[in-house]
């Protein structure tokens, strides 16, 4: 197939990670995988009966902990872009949850692939600001405004994890 370019799943580029929601070193976690569309960080994940709330609905907290993870590696792709630099590449930063703000819309389908979408409306300093949608069987059912913080820049002498 002519031009088609890899996709390069921002998550692949954190070595040591054991997030639950987005580590590959965490064999017991959700393990999304987020990337580039254009300005939207986009990823989409297949749900397991195992993460029901009712019957058939996503439980809640998955799905804030989806949007947390897919915008904490989009505030990250984000600064790299921002940079002019590839994924990956030095420094290394890691982004936490400032604040995360969800309104459940409609109930999200469990036995449908959600798709997380998530734009940068603004970068500044160590803070990086998102709005992110859920879409469930290709109607939103919640969106959320969230704030992304750079915790910790490996070029730096950070103190702990967190550059505390």
């Amino acid at each position: 197939m002519a031009n088609q370019i890899e996709k390069q799943y921002f998550q692949d580029f954190m070595p040591g990670n054991v997030c639950f929601g987005c580590g590959r070193d965490n064999h017991f976690g959700l393990k999304i995988s987020s990337f580039w569309e254009g300005d939207e960080a986009v990823c989409i994940w297949n749900s397991e009966e195992k993460y029901q709330g009712w019957k058939g609905i996503l439980n809640g907290g998955i799905m804030a902990t989806l949007i947390d993870c897919h915008c904490m590696g989009a505030a990250a792709a984000a600064a790299y872009r921002a940079e002019g630099r590839p994924l990956g590449s030095e420094p290394e930063y890691r982004y936490a949850t400032g604040t995360l703000t969800i309104k459940y819309l409609k109930p999200t389908l469990n036995d449908k692939a959600v798709e997380i979408r998530a734009k940068v409306t603004e970068i500044k300093g160590r803070k990086t600001t998102l709005e992110c949608v859920i879409k469930s069987d290709g109607i939103i059912t919640a969106k959320a405004d969230v704030i992304a913080i750079r915790v910790w820049d490996s070029s730096k002498d950070n103190d702990s994890a967190f550059g505390g």
